[in-house]
């Protein structure tokens, strides 16, 4: 059977981008099925590729299914080649400090009139406003924006565990994207999209904004938080791992009950109901925690599991490459690391008819497709080879010293054989 096109099979994206928010929003694209250009500096390429540290799984993790091509910038001939790659193009998406790009002459008011139907995605630090103008990273907005506040414990702001506003920014970049390609099936025209790292953060902390508006009460950090369910939290097993367990209604009140043999606790008149529960929680979760800690992590789960309660055990991002969920077919694409080494990484977490989405090109090499991008855009071996050795184009030379390699090998086993 012939295998169907993706979804956005025929959308062709030109990325100028590097870290994440940019690089997460031509992946969603590029696994959706757009052909992705990522436009890297000549000659080492994107600086994320060797970012150390937690930085270190950065580029692994975002820039599969793209095609590399390295590019001075700084040279006319550079600019050339990308305005002609642009000109062919659906989507620009970049994500450099304001105004960065538009000086290369790159910005969106220089290529819209020559390419009215380019849908143009700039991913910032700030939308529109007195901060437009500001650099930002993921943890700035976080502790300026109240995320950080509500992350840690009083008076510890810490930023979330992973890089939430670069990847919900790119996400969102994406959504704006998907909406300006429809809206370009009505108008014929593109449009200028923003994604912004501070907004994104503001919509994280809207709930905690608004519990304020209803309440009149400050949220409190969430260490400190009055939770919304009486259990919700974090219990020690007796093998020292531990669980979260999750009763967020009544009915699930009275199978947590059932199930763990607290036939008073589900008696009890003062506890029918999940507010009398909330405001009764200092006298029975001493009780659950006692009961808990006689259970091994694996027992609480399979518990929680047959009485189809909520709950999770803890741990560690490590441990998730053995998860068995996360092992079943297409949660998890494989990629080739720079040392050769591969490994899996989580697939888009989207699913359309029944399938997810996998990998149609492999982590690319730093100028991997320069070569076949210029072919493409009408220039011949000798102009490539030209711009290569002038350093306005970087190829990658990998395959062709793979073939040197091999006819070494070759001439030098026809000589130990005559």
């Amino acid at each position: 059977m012939k295998p169907q096109p993706l979804p956005l099979a025929g959308i062709k994206v030109v990325e100028f981008s590097h870290m994440v928010m940019g690089p997460s929003c031509g992946l969603i694209l590029a696994d959706l099925g757009a052909d992705v250009v990522k436009v890297e500096p000549v000659p080492a390429g994107d600086n994320t590729r060797r970012l150390p540290g937690s930085g270190a799984g950065f580029f692994a993790t975002f820039n599969r299914n793209k095609r590399s091509l390295a590019l001075d910038l700084k040279t006319p001939e550079g600019i050339e080649l990308a305005k002609k790659l642009i000109q062919e193009a659906d989507v620009v998406t970049e994500n450099f400090r304001p105004g960065g790009i538009d000086a290369l002459g790159l910005g969106y008011d220089a290529l819209k009139t020559t390419n009215p139907s380019l849908i143009y995605c700039s991913l910032k630090g700030f939308l529109s406003g007195p901060y437009e103008q500001r650099a930002a990273l993921d943890e700035v907005v976080q502790m300026m924006g109240g995320l950080a506040y509500m992350t840690g414990p009083p008076g510890r702001p810490l930023r979330a565990g992973a890089s939430v506003n670069d990847i919900m920014g790119g996400m969102f970049a994406a959504i704006g994207i998907l909406a300006a390609l429809n809206e370009r099936t009505r108008t014929g025209q593109g449009q200028l999209v923003k994604s912004a790292l501070f907004e994104n953060n503001m919509f994280l902390v809207a709930q905690h904004m608004i519990q304020f508006a209803v309440t009149g009460k400050p949220a409190s950090p969430m260490p400190e938080r009055i939770s919304a369910w009486a259990v919700y939290d974090v219990f020690q097993a007796s093998d020292g791992q531990q669980v979260f367990v999750g009763v967020v209604s009544d009915t699930q009140w009275r199978a947590f009950c059932n199930a763990f043999g607290l036939a008073d606790l589900l008696a009890d008149p003062t506890l029918s109901s999940n507010p009398q529960r909330v405001d009764a929680r200092e006298r029975f979760m001493p009780l659950l925690r006692d009961l808990l800690s006689t259970f091994t992590r694996a027992e609480i789960s399979a518990i929680c599991e047959q009485a189809r309660l909520p709950f999770a055990p803890i741990t560690r991002p490590e441990e998730m490459f053995e998860d068995p969920h996360l092992r079943s077919p297409g949660a998890m694409i494989e990629v080739t690391l720079p040392d050769g080494r591969t490994t899996p990484v989580p697939a888009l977490p989207l699913e359309m008819k029944g399938h997810r989405f996998g990998r149609r090109l492999d982590i690319p090499r730093v100028g991997e497709h320069s070569a076949s991008i210029a072919e493409d855009l009408g220039y011949g071996p000798t102009d490539i080879e030209r711009l290569s050795k002038a350093g306005v184009l970087g190829l990658d030379r990998t395959a062709e010293a793979l073939v040197e390699l091999v006819e070494d090998a070759a001439t030098a086993f026809k000589r130990h054989t005559s």
